[in-house]
């Protein structure tokens, strides 16, 4: 039996709260900026360093997906190639899923932490589900 991956780690937690969740996702591509420094493209040419940079976001109830593969192909026909997607847990009330207001405000949330290098509690994969650190 194949060991559960970080993603449906993802999918069984939030299949298990409580309250309804909405999965929120945000794809970005890594980069350097134009300004970058010898120093820093060293770094991004081993894979670490550079900037993120937010392409498209969306939101999926737990059952909606079946694995990576599934949010993976869904995103390459709906988007922009991407290098990072980032994963969040919004949790309902009452019983009830988030409302899209909630769920709006929360994408363009992360969206924000994500542009300003606020990463260290989002579960970050890489195209192949593969889990990323930032430091």
């Amino acid at each position: 039996m194949d060991m559960p991956t970080y993603f449906d780690q993802l999918l069984r937690a939030a299949a298990t709260q409580p309250e309804p969740q909405r999965l929120l996702f945000v794809f970005a591509s890594a980069g350097l900026p134009d300004d970058a420094t010898p120093e820093q493209r060293s770094r991004h040419a081993t894979g670490s360093g550079g900037t993120l940079t937010p392409l498209m976001c969306v939101d999926k109830a737990p059952g909606e997906l079946a694995d990576f593969d599934a949010l993976v192909a869904e995103s390459r026909s709906a988007g922009p190639p991407w290098d990072v997607v980032f994963a969040a847990g919004l949790a309902g009330r009452n019983g009830r899923p988030p409302v899209e207001s909630q769920v709006e405000e929360a994408l363009q949330a992360l969206v924000e932490r994500i542009r300003g290098g606020t990463l260290h509690d989002l579960l970050a994969l890489d195209a192949t589900g593969a889990p990323l650190t930032f430091g």
